[in-house]
């Protein structure tokens, strides 16, 4: 072969080259969100995106419509489309024709909701759960399908994850988040629809590392909160770390809904979590661009170095239930305060369900929360204490604990409680006039008041309500 003799040449060869390269080696490809045995959103108008040839036209043959989409790749080497989804069934297949053929195999239409948060969303049958080797043999439902995002961190947003599509089988349900699972587990009961679950949790991550880098660097609360947090050898503590790598690539995936179970880790800086968590909900509508259900998990009681930074966090949870579409598992009763870690997975999965099936699917006319503090009413020595979701309020054991008062000087007193129909009168011998009252206050506060659907009181402070 002759040998360029001049940069002129050198330059046209390394062009012809890299024009060789590109029309040989761009096909058409996709994210791994969409792959075999995946779910798409019921109903919906759905989007799917790729990458190809630029300029080369696209084929999609979508299986439960007899219409095809052809498009046109962009001069960048990307493409974009969306695609109404029927009612709920399948098997489909999605077939893809350009300079390549792709299909899409045993594609059900149904219901997805992304999981996350940290530990204890992402805790497995295999890691430790109640009834574990029963759970996982009994683990058969082809209909659920799961897809687990790979660890992964990232200094900006990125445009694809790493992850794939599994039914749900005793393989693959023992390694999957235990919580996702007993959740779709009942939803697919009731509702009888395919369930897809993707489960991007990451465990020891507080809630700044899951958030936009433009959400906490706009608001000065926020980004002093995060400077309080230290590198930890088990995962990213730095803001945007885990968002860019494991829910950005994911925005334009329909979802029917979020859960997230996270706080553990936002002990260290609990004074800000409300905020922070509500601007984490917001952030994730926004980029979304529609307000989906974000149902969440109240962190359990634990001995926790600092006294009451486990119960700030709880009640900042409980304020972001002010947020539209929220709702809150409260865990106090299914607890373990030696264990960060609590075993009962089973009926936290099947809150959040009652939670779905009754706020989202209205399918479920129980009640699906504890009592939640509404207001107080101060009568000479006494508080009167309103709650909501309060029908049936009674007590366990011989009688009412964890409440407290305090007067103007801001110092809290154990206070006698007693049930008085709807509502719960507190006083305490040392307040003579009550200004402020708190309930389950404390790292290890397990209260034992209760509504009629056996669900737990959530803790609470009337200091800055």
């Amino acid at each position: 072969m002759k040998q360029p003799t001049n940069t002129k040449q050198c330059l046209a060869l390394l062009v012809g080259c890299l024009f060789l390269f590109t029309t040989t080696n761009a096909r058409i490809s996709l994210p791994a969100i969409f792959a075999d045995n995946m779910v798409l959103q019921q109903k919906a108008q759905v989007e799917i995106w790729g990458w190809g040839l630029p300029r080369e036209k696209i084929t999609i043959i979508f299986g439960w419509t007899e219409e095809s989409q052809t498009i046109e790749v962009t001069n960048q080497g990307t493409w974009r489309t969306s695609v109404q989804t029927p009612t709920a069934g399948g098997p489909y297949a999605i077939d893809l024709k350009g300079s390549n053929e792709i299909t899409l195999n045993n594609v059900l239409i149904g219901e997805v909701w992304i999981c996350s948060g940290q530990s204890n969303m992402q805790w497995s049958a295999n890691a430790g759960i109640d009834n574990a080797a029963l759970e996982i043999q009994m683990a058969n439902y082809p209909n659920i399908r799961f897809f687990s995002v790979h660890h992964r961190s990232a200094m900006e947003p990125q445009i694809d994850l790493e992850g794939n599509w599994e039914e749900c089988s005793s393989e693959t349900m023992q390694n999957f988040s235990a919580i996702a699972y007993f959740f779709a587990r009942k939803l697919q009961h009731d509702i009888n629809v395919p369930i897809g679950l993707i489960n991007s949790s990451w465990g020891g991550t507080p809630a700044e590392a899951w958030m936009p880098a433009e959400a906490i660097s706009s608001n000065t609360k926020l980004a002093k909160a995060a400077e309080v947090l230290k590198p930890v050898p088990w995962g990213p503590v730095e803001v945007a770390r885990i968002y860019n790598s494991m829910i950005a690539p994911l925005h334009a995936f329909k979802l029917a809904g979020a859960l997230w179970y996270q706080g553990e880790s936002n002990t260290i800086n609990g004074e800000a979590y409300r905020e922070m968590f509500g601007t984490l909900i917001e952030s994730w509508r926004a980029k979304w661009g529609y307000d989906f259900p974000f149902y969440f998990a109240q962190i359990a009681p634990y001995k926790y170095d600092r006294p009451n930074e486990g119960t700030i966090v709880r009640d900042a949870q409980r304020r972001t239930l002010a947020l539209p579409q929220t709702a809150m598992v409260v865990t106090s009763d299914i607890g373990d305060t030696t264990d960060i870690h609590p075993k009962n997975k089973q009926d936290v999965g099947l809150r959040f369900a009652n939670l779905a099936l009754a706020n989202h699917y209205k399918m479920l006319e129980v009640e699906t929360s504890g009592p939640l503090f509404n207001r107080m009413v101060v009568k000479k020595n006494k508080v009167e204490v309103y709650f909501d979701h309060a029908e049936g309020l009674h007590h366990r054991g011989d009688q009412l604990t964890h409440f407290e008062i305090a007067g103007k000087d801001n110092v809290f007193h154990p206070a006698t409680a007693s049930i008085e129909g709807d509502k719960v009168v507190v006083k305490s011998a040392a307040v003579s006039r009550p200004a402020a009252i708190r309930f389950a206050w404390g790292n290890l506060a397990t209260p034992n008041l209760f509504n009629s659907a056996g669900l737990p009181a959530s803790c609470f402070t009337t200091e800055s309500e």
